[in-house]
């Protein structure tokens, strides 16, 4: 690979994780303020959460706006990794057109179109910012030039050229997901689970985020629910098997099993990470068939969340089978535990090979 590709690379990495971590405090406030909402509805056939009282109503409203702001924020965050503050009006403008219906066939993209939309605003907008220009002009550039020209590109661009594709491709993806049971949604449930523990927090980790997001913004929170479901199990089948299989672990990890108890009752992966420093032949598989296990049951019991955190912390924004949601994150955890168990060796046996050394070689 080149070294132009792998500079690309990093960009367009860097530009996902920015705009995501930017848009998560967006879902995290439009989810919470919905949940509260829904929670006190009553469920009516072909209506779904019906909500009567003004209060919550209003919070409802809230949470609506805030899931309204999710999509030009990621696009916004995107083109803002890329080319700076002009890339930030482009980025807005093209996401908020990704948000709603546009064109003859009123498509809609959502949230691949705002990802497209920001990468390209981000880089029209750089391209621009190189441009040599008269130290009149200069002045303008970044609040003027750059914004309305960046802005007018992307989005012919995006309404003459990509929403048709991108619409198809999304519908698509919808349909397939929404009707997803048995086999096909365990695993999706098994996938998701998987590369959130692979990696505890990192790149693998946010891309299975951004997937369940994606279709979050498409209402669709069954693989949200598996998903965080899957990201409190490493901490917590850790700290489970501390408390369980104490021969297998030294005095410190044992104490730091508590800790990661707390973390992972919170949904807070990286709880792991420790553990996984320290024995990552036998911590890393565990937690993977752990966190895919559990995922994996999630989705076959119809979970749904409507926050982007996990942990029993979440459990009131569990909108659907919030009784699945504690049961399968204890039989992953317990699964962890057990998988734990068997792999790590008897920490004994390397504490007395360390108390008795082999003897020396020099002659006494």
């Amino acid at each position: 690979m080149s070294d132009s590709m792998k500079t690309i690379g990093a960009d367009l990495l860097k530009a996902f994780n920015t705009g995501v971590s930017y848009m998560m405090p967006i879902v995290v406030v439009g989810g919470v303020f919905l949940a509260l909402s829904l929670a006190s509805g009553d469920a009516t056939a072909g209506e779904g959460m019906v909500v009567t009282n003004p209060f919550l109503k209003n919070l409802g409203d809230i949470g609506m706006a805030g899931f309204a702001m999710m999509i030009p924020v990621l696009s916004g965050y995107i083109a803002y990794s890329l080319a700076g503050k002009p890339g930030l009006t482009p980025g807005f403008v093209t996401g908020y057109l990704a948000s709603v219906p546009i064109g003859e066939n009123h498509v809609q993209t959502g949230f691949l179109g705002a990802m497209l939309l920001g990468i390209l605003s981000g880089y029209v907008a750089r391209w621009l910012k190189k441009k040599k220009v008269s130290p009149t002009l200069m002045a303008i550039m970044p609040i003027l030039v750059i914004p309305i020209l960046a802005t007018f590109t992307v989005s012919m661009i995006y309404i003459y050229l990509l929403v048709t594709p991108i619409g198809f491709f999304m519908q698509w993806l919808i349909g397939a997901l929404s009707g997803l049971q048995g086999g096909s949604a365990l695993l999706i449930g098994i996938i998701v689970g998987a590369m959130a523990a692979f990696d505890m927090g990192g790149p693998i980790n946010k891309t299975a985020t951004g997937f369940t997001l994606a279709l979050m913004a498409e209402g669709i929170y069954g693989p949200n629910g598996a998903y965080r479901i899957a990201v409190a199990i490493p901490p917590l089948g850790l700290a489970l098997s501390t408390f369980i299989s104490r021969k297998k672990w030294e005095a410190a990890d044992r104490n730091m099993g508590v800790s990661a108890a707390f973390m992972g009752l919170i949904g807070i992966t990286e709880g792991a990470i420790p553990f996984a420093v320290k024995g990552l032949k036998t911590v890393l598989p565990s937690i993977i068939i752990g966190s895919a296990v559990g995922a994996g049951l999630g989705m076959l019991h119809g979970v749904e969340c409507m926050v982007p955190h996990g942990g029993l912390i979440v459990l009131p924004a569990v909108n659907q089978a919030p009784f699945w949601y504690a049961v399968d994150m204890l039989i992953g955890t317990v699964v962890t535990a057990g998988c734990l168990h068997v792999l790590r060796p008897d920490i004994k046996q390397s504490e007395e090979q360390a108390a008795c050394p082999a003897p020396s070689s020099q002659a006494g």
